[in-house]
């Protein structure tokens, strides 16, 4: 789990994606009680530097639970879309986005 959390390639599960959206508002609400947004602080800065790379993670995994649905990443920008990569299964078995998570440690034979 969390193994390249912000590459924009490969799969994940139901799971992962949800901790990590829990994460990302962790971190944010986090942000929001250390770092108030109050004019000329300073606090802008800090909280952009911190927004930009929780941003490019929230997407990466979002892009990855979309290839699990076996769809291309853009998917997450439709509304609500990411109430349906949270309950919704993913494909079983490969897809054009590679091997299924959920199977990823199992070996099976074929005879």
């Amino acid at each position: 789990m969390f193994r390249s959390a912000f590459s924009f390639s490969g799969r994940i599960r139901r799971t992962e994606y949800g901790l990590s959206y829990l994460a990302y508002m962790f971190v944010l609400s986090l942000l929001q009680v250390v770092f108030p947004p109050e004019e000329g602080t300073g606090n802008s800065l800090i909280m952009l530097a911190v927004f930009i790379p929780c941003a490019w993670f929230l997407l990466a995994q979002g892009t990855k639970r979309c290839h699990d649905r076996n769809n291309s990443g853009w998917y997450q920008m439709i509304p609500f879309y990411a109430f349906w990569m949270l309950f919704a299964a993913g494909d079983s078995g490969l897809n054009a986005y590679g091997e299924d998570p959920k199977a990823a440690g199992v070996s099976v034979d074929t005879y």
